[in-house]
């Protein structure tokens, strides 16, 4: 086993990465802080992982929380089985909530815990790759609005992060790839020798190598860790690990949620902030064509929707949480491994990459 450390000073929490976890009760149980826990997971993952933490819990007051699976889902009013079996059964401020899924549970279940009683104890299990390398990590939980994505939320760190490296084995090739695209993400925003490791052995993570799989989830939560620790609450360089969200949240906000993975939406999302920064001259050619091969590889789509037109995307671009006083603010590339959050761009750049998207 793995553990690395989210460093919040009294907030601190590991986040724990190898094989087999779920079958170990002690990263759970001593992560668990009273003696009432509500396990909150999916249609789809219940089935496989539900019992297994339960049985974790046999001398603890528990239930589940089963929830319908899809991004479609992540509203506020999903929100209410939670709260309802919480209050119905008068559990209290010692209550731990467990995320049992992927993002979207992870997502869900860190706002309800942020919000009960003002504030409960959660854990997360992440069960996909999108959600073990980034949405588990640093306390960003929320929900969806019809008009943005994420925009319903609060700061909430877990207790622990525990990542079962077998869960893997049970995800579709998609999920897998979705995955991909924020690994990638940590490589281009600040860590090239990571970016370069990751060419060489796309192939062996697409193949579910375990030993390439968790050495790509170890490095980006090295990655995410460092700079929750440095930034938690987003005021600077935590911006940069949104690296192609704001084309991205656009797409799925535009299409309806669910009909493009978050990790597709992000791919496309980070190629059209690099090809902006080559029509900015902030980044060359050859760097573009290197993201473009990696992301292809990872079998990751680099083109956005043409049912978005310009002034659609723009207006969708606009509802984002990195816009201050009106002003939008993108995260661009000076070069692979050299992000930076600015506002300072020419517009006109932003215009011809909308026009280009919806001509290609």
């Amino acid at each position: 086993m793995i553990s690395l450390t989210v460093d919040l000073g009294s907030r601190a929490y590991p986040i724990l990465i190898g094989p087999d976890l779920l079958d170990d009760p002690r990263p759970l149980r001593q992560a668990i802080v009273g003696n009432s826990a509500i396990i909150v997971s999916n249609e789809t993952v219940a089935p496989l992982y539900l019992e297994r933490v339960r049985d974790h819990l046999h001398d603890l007051r528990h239930e589940a929380v089963v929830l319908p699976d899809g991004e479609a889902y992540k509203t506020i009013d999903i929100l209410d089985p939670i709260y309802s079996a919480l209050l119905k059964r008068h559990y209290d401020r010692h209550t731990t909530l467990i995320a049992l899924g992927g993002g979207v549970i992870g997502d869900i279940t860190g706002f309800a815990a942020a919000t009960y009683q003002r504030g409960v104890n959660f854990i997360q299990i992440p069960t996909t790759l999108l959600a073990q390398v980034d949405s588990s990590v640093g306390g960003k939980t929320g929900v969806n609005h019809a008009l943005g994505k994420n925009m319903i939320g609060a700061f909430h760190q877990p207790r622990a992060v525990i990542i079962d490296t077998r869960t893997l084995d049970t995800l579709p090739d998609r999920e897998l790839s979705a995955g991909l695209a924020e690994v990638i993400k940590y490589g281009l925003i600040n860590d090239v020798p990571f970016f370069d490791w990751l060419e060489r052995h796309i192939d062996e993570l697409l193949a579910r190598d375990p030993a390439a799989l968790t050495h790509a989830i170890q490095r980006s939560c090295e990655n995410k860790a460092r700079i929750v620790a440095a930034d938690e609450r987003e005021g600077g360089a935590r911006a940069l690990l949104n690296l192609g969200h704001t084309f991205g949240h656009a797409i799925e906000t535009g299409m309806g949620y669910g009909q493009w993975l978050h990790g597709e939406a992000v791919a496309c999302g980070m190629r059209m902030a690099a090809e902006m920064s080559v029509e900015l001259g902030w980044l060359d050619r050859d760097a573009l064509d290197r993201v473009d091969a990696l992301l292809r590889r990872a079998r990751l789509p680099l083109t956005p929707p043409t049912e978005l037109d310009p002034e659609r995307f723009r207006a969708l671009m606009s509802v984002d949480k990195k816009v201050i006083d009106g002003n939008l603010r993108l995260v661009l590339l000076h070069g692979i491994g050299q992000a930076q959050v600015t506002a300072e761009f020419d517009p006109r750049a932003l215009d011809r990459i909308l026009a280009n998207s919806a001509a290609a």
